[in-house]
């Protein structure tokens, strides 16, 4: 351990703002390569402690305890990473290749998930699953698992697919920058869905070809996601609630559009945006008038009315 450590400073000395693209990428290559021969033995070793009991010694009830208590993991974590060293001395097809550093962690997973789901039938197809790990990128692996053990067993794999459905989430919320955070789990049926749609509208934009257009792919799919929406608002048969049909909804003073500061400009939803903003939306946007006494009190609400009349906007869409 020693010399290992020893190896380990001598890369953390020496200057990486020196060293040539291609040296930088054989170095982690080989750094790579070498993280997964260690998680390799660091696992054999946890397999050997979980088998000796060893925790006991300290007066710990679980190996799993120890692991959160001592090496401060989570208590998932720590089950997990016992699942997965207890399955690789069953698996030694795979445990030698995560030994070269011929496997990644993710694919070990898999194929862990794979060995616990039919053991009997994993013992005589592991050669060949390992082999397809080898080669097969992390989302091919996946589905090429998936399909084996679903030819292993029909209702299985429905259940898992029903599984996979309630454990579907999604959760929306601002932050306090003003920003809108998504989180969420998507069952594959409503994911294929959600990313054939990016896919379709990133797309469109890509083919349109603006040299002036530098937007990452990161923000492709963020401006894909807001006119998707926007489609859905925009499309007429959608139900009306309280005699509208449901929109972006923004309040602004009248006194922001002139450029006070300290009026009130804000999404129904997100809260504060600068007066700006409504001008750019305000181009294809319905008015209604409030006025108000004091902050509070509405003394008149008027019509709602478009911003570009409708002759309008079916003139100038005949010239374009």
């Amino acid at each position: 351990m020693s010399e290992l450590r020893s190896a380990i400073e001598a890369l953390q000395a020496e200057d990486v703002g020196g060293v040539s693209d291609e040296r930088l990428e054989a170095d982690f290559a080989e750094l790579e390569r070498a993280a997964r021969t260690l998680e390799a033995e660091r696992l054999r070793r946890l397999s050997e402690i979980h088998r000796r009991q060893s925790h006991r010694r300290e007066g710990y009830l679980s190996t799993a305890s120890w692991l959160v208590d001592r090496h401060r993991l989570g208590w998932t974590a720590a089950s997990k990473e016992i699942r997965t060293a207890r399955s690789l001395e069953r698996m030694p097809h795979t445990k030698e290749a995560l030994a070269t550093g011929e496997l990644t962690s993710s694919a070990v997973q898999m194929l862990v998930w794979a060995r616990q789901a039919h053991p009997a039938q994993f013992h005589k197809a592991e050669r060949s699953l390992v082999d397809a790990a080898r080669r097969l990128p992390a989302g091919r692996l996946q589905q090429t698992v998936a399909h084996w053990r679903q030819r292993l067993d029909w209702e299985q794999g429905l259940k898992d697919a029903e599984q996979l459905r309630e454990q579907r989430r999604l959760t929306v919320s601002t932050t306090m920058l003003g920003m809108v955070r998504v989180d969420g789990n998507l069952d594959p049926e409503t994911g294929e869905a959600m990313l054939a749609a990016l896919r379709n509208c990133v797309d469109a934009g890509r083919r349109r070809k603006d040299p002036h257009d530098h937007r990452t792919p990161t923000h492709r799919r963020v401006d894909a996601l807001g006119e998707i929406c926007l489609r859905w608002l925009n499309a007429p048969d959608r139900p009306l609630v309280a005699g509208e049909r449901p929109h972006v909804a923004v309040i602004v003073d009248l006194e922001a559009l002139q450029g006070q500061a300290g009026r009130r400009s804000e999404f129904d939803h997100v809260g504060p945006i600068h007066p700006e903003i409504v001008r750019r939306l305000a181009c294809d946007a319905s008015v209604s008038r409030i006025i108000t006494e004091a902050k509070s009190e509405p003394l008149d609400i008027g019509r709602r009315t478009p911003v570009v009349p409708a002759p309008m906007r079916r003139a100038v869409l005949s010239r374009l």
